[in-house]
């Protein structure tokens, strides 16, 4: 059975992570100009095409780590770092900076599927993070649990995107670089709680 406090760290961790306040700006910048039923399909592409590929990596980047020989510990060390680089951008304000770059040079018609679906909501971070909360708890049952809590956060990222208009106006850019900083903060302890853990697991932490 799992436990609700895995449940609450999977959530938080993947929702830091993906950071869904910061995804709005960038999905508001790409969609400009664009009518409400354009918008709508587009958030709902960009959120499939991220989940499926969550789920696969869920599903099976343990078995890919394990063929090209990277133990989990290793791995949740490596993973570790990578949330603790996420959070200093986060907090820092470089990785939105590095977003909007992004998106002001994409011209692409149809952004769902690449910048948004990839790599801006299934990027690096959360493909690590799928693979490290999928090695937590293996088999079905964790397995279900671990994609059930993506979906959820996805859940959210498409809902802020239905309502991102409203968000801006009511936040303003201000308090979307607050929001961000605040989930900087939390990302960081995460990032240092899966450093300690894979240490632990190599007999390197009490």
């Amino acid at each position: 059975m799992i436990d609700t406090a895995f449940l609450i760290t999977a959530f938080t961790t993947l929702f830091v992570v993906i950071d869904p306040p910061g995804q709005t700006p960038i999905f508001m910048a790409l969609t400009q100009g664009m009518d409400s039923r354009t918008k709508r399909a587009i958030a709902l592409r960009a959120c499939l095409t991220a989940a499926g590929i969550l789920a696969m990596f869920a599903a099976f980047g343990e078995a890919v780590l394990g063929f090209v020989g990277i133990s989990m510990p290793a791995f949740r060390v490596a993973g570790g770092v990578l949330l603790f680089l996420t959070a200093l951008d986060m907090l820092f304000e470089r990785r939105t900076k590095r977003r909007e770059d992004r998106a002001e040079a994409e011209e692409h018609a149809d952004p769902s599927v690449f910048p948004l679906g990839i790599p801006l909501i299934a990027g690096p971070g959360s493909i690590a993070t799928m693979i490290l909360l999928a090695g937590q708890h293996p088999g079905a049952e964790g397995l279900a649990t671990v994609i059930g809590v993506m979906l959820a956060v996805l859940a959210v990222v498409l809902f802020l995107y239905l309502i991102s208009g409203l968000l801006g106006r009511l936040l303003g850019k201000t308090g979307l670089n607050v929001v961000t900083r605040l989930l900087g903060m939390l990302l960081a302890a995460l990032a240092v709680q899966f450093i300690l853990d894979g240490l632990r697991a190599f007999g390197f932490a009490g």
